[in-house]
C-alpha cells in the first residue's frame, strides 16, 4: 500500500489518505451534513447574496414559471420537452444532429451506468491525462460491475493496454476536475483505436464540453466519435441543476438508459428540463469572465502565500493536500501530526464557510471526492465574498486558525461534524 509524504497509508479507492476521524464515505457524509448547517447559519447572519461559490459548479435550478405546470409534469413533460433537449445537448456539443440524448440524475451516475452495461465482465480501459488519475464513479463503476480499471496516459499504453486485455469499454477522461487536459489529437486517436477494437467509447467531458473549446480552443465534444459523451449541467461557465448529460449514439446510449432506471439514477422530468435551460443559457462570456476571476484570485493567493504552494489551473488556483498539510505544519512549528491532509483542508474548508460564506469541494463535496484546496469561482462568487484578496485573506486566516488547533482532536471533531 502506498503511503504520503506524511506516512500516512493512502487508500486506493479515493487516493488520498484517510484519517481517524474522516475514516470513510459515512465520515464524508457526516461532514457534508455539518456543512449545510454552517452554511444555514452564515446565511441567517448575512444573507444569501453573500455565499461565494468556489467549486466551480453554480447548481441553480434556471426553470421558468411555465416550464412548471406542463414540462416539469412527471407523465406527459417528457414527451413536450424530449426533442428541445436532443437540440440542445446535440447543439452544445456540436453533434451532426442524429444523436440521443437524455439527463441522468449526476454525471458519475451516468458513468457508473455506462460502466455497468458496457462493460461486459471484461477490465475497463480508462485514459486519463499523465499524473492524474480515474474519476472515483469509474473505479466505484468496476468495483460494482466486477471488473477492474486498467489506466493509460497516452497513446502506446492504449495499444498495449487494448491488446493486452480486450476491453469492451474505454472511457477517455477529456478535463480532470483538477484541470489536467488531453490534448484533441490524443482523443481523436484513442477513440479511433478504440473503436477499431470494438470497444464502446465515453467521453467523461464534465468539465470539457466547455473547457476545451472555449478556452483551449479544441474541437466539440461530439467531433471525436465517440459513443457517448457526458458533461455536468452545473460545471465551467452552466447554471445547474447538478446533473449529467448523455449525448450520442442511440444503440450506446439506451442500454445506459435502461441501467439507470433499474437502479433509480435517471433525472426526472423537473431536473431534466432544468439542465435543458442550462445548457440554453450557456454563453463563453460565462466561463471566460470564471476564468479571469480564478486568474485574480490566485494572484491574490500566491501574493498572501507566495508561489511556492499555489498551482494556478485555468479556472483558479489550487493547493495541493500535502503542500496544505505543510504549510499548517510549518505554521504550527512541528513535523508530525496525528491528524491527515484531508482533515485539514476539510477543517480549512468548514471555517472558510463559516466566516465568509465561501463554499468549496473541501466542506460540500461529495465522498471520495478530491481533497485539495480548490477555489473554482462560479459567477459572480468572488465579488459577494469581497473581492480576491479577501479570500485569500480568509484562506490564510484558516490556516492559522488550524494550525493553533492542530492537536485537538475535539476541535476538530467539533468543527467537522459539530456533534461536541
Amino acid at each position: 500500500m502506498s503511503t504520503d509524504r506524511f506516512g500516512n497509508a493512502v487508500d486506493p479507492g479515493v487516493g488520498y489518505a484517510r484519517g481517524t476521524l474522516l475514516s470513510g464515505s459515512a465520515d464524508e457524509v457526516r461532514r457534508l451534513k455539518r456543512a449545510g448547517a454552517v452554511a444555514a447559519d452564515f446565511v441567517a447572519r448575512e444573507g444569501i447574496d453573500k455565499v461565494a461559490i468556489c467549486t466551480g459548479n453554480l447548481r441553480f435550478y434556471p426553470v421558468a414559471a411555465d416550464d412548471l405546470p406542463e414540462l416539469c409534469e412527471e407523465w406527459i413533460g417528457p414527451g413536450l420537452y424530449g426533442e428541445e433537449l436532443r437540440q440542445a445537448a446535440i447543439t452544445h456539443m456540436g453533434g451532426d444532429g442524429d444523436e440521443a440524448a437524455a439527463v441522468i440524475n449526476r454525471t458519475s451516475a451516468g458513468i457508473v451506468a455506462t460502466v455497468l452495461a458496457h462493460s461486459q465482465n471484461r477490465p475497463v480501459l480508462s485514459l486519463v491525462p499523465a499524473g492524474d488519475r480515474s474519476h472515483a464513479s469509474v473505479t466505484r463503476g468496476a468495483k460494482l460491475a466486477g471488473v477492474p480499471v486498467v489506466e493509460a496516459y497516452d497513446l502506446p499504453e492504449v495499444k498495449r493496454l487494448l491488446a493486452a486485455h480486450v476491453p469492451a469499454l474505454m472511457v477517455i477522461t477529456t478535463v480532470t476536475s483538477e484541470l489536467a487536459v488531453l490534448s484533441d489529437d490524443l482523443i481523436g486517436a484513442a477513440t479511433r483505436l478504440a473503436k477499431r477494437a470494438g470497444c464502446v467509447v465515453l467521453l467523461d467531458e464534465a468539465y470539457g464540453a466547455r473547457f476545451r473549446p472555449v478556452l483551449h480552443g479544441g474541437a466539440p465534444a461530439l467531433s471525436f466519435g465517440a459513443d457517448l459523451v457526458i458533461t455536468n449541467a452545473d460545471k465551467a461557465g452552466l447554471s445547474g441543476p447538478r446533473a449529467g448529460v448523455l449525448c450520442g449514439d442511440a444503440a450506446a446510449l439506451v442500454p445506459v438508459q435502461a441501467k439507470a432506471s433499474e437502479l433509480g439514477m435517471e433525472a426526472r422530468a423537473p431536473i431534466a428540463v432544468g439542465a435543458m435551460r442550462s445548457l440554453q443559457g450557456f454563453t463563453p462570456d460565462l466561463l471566460i469572465q470564471e476564468a479571469q476571476d480564478g486568474q485574480d484570485l490566485a494572484a491574490a493567493l500566491e501574493a498572501a502565500l507566495g508561489a511556492t504552494f499555489v498551482t494556478r489551473s485555468a479556472l483558479g488556483p489550487k493547493i495541493d493536500e500535502q503542500d496544505a498539510m505543510q504549510i499548517v505544519l510549518t505554521r504550527a512549528g512541528t513535523d508530525q501530526s496525528d491528524r491527515v491532509p484531508a482533515e485539514v483542508t476539510a477543517a480549512i474548508g468548514m471555517l472558510m464557510l463559516r466566516d465568509k460564506g465561501i463554499v468549496t469541494v473541501n466542506t460540500h463535496g461529495q465522498p471520495g471526492g478530491r481533497v485539495s484546496v480548490r477555489l473554482k469561482p462560479t459567477t459572480g462568487a468572488v465579488a459577494r465574498a469581497g473581492g480576491a484578496e479577501a479570500v485569500a485573506r480568509c484562506l490564510v486566516n484558516a490556516i492559522d486558525e488550524v494550525a493553533a488547533h492542530l492537536d485537538d482532536a475535539t476541535w476538530f471533531a467539533d468543527l467537522l461534524f459539530g456533534e461536541n
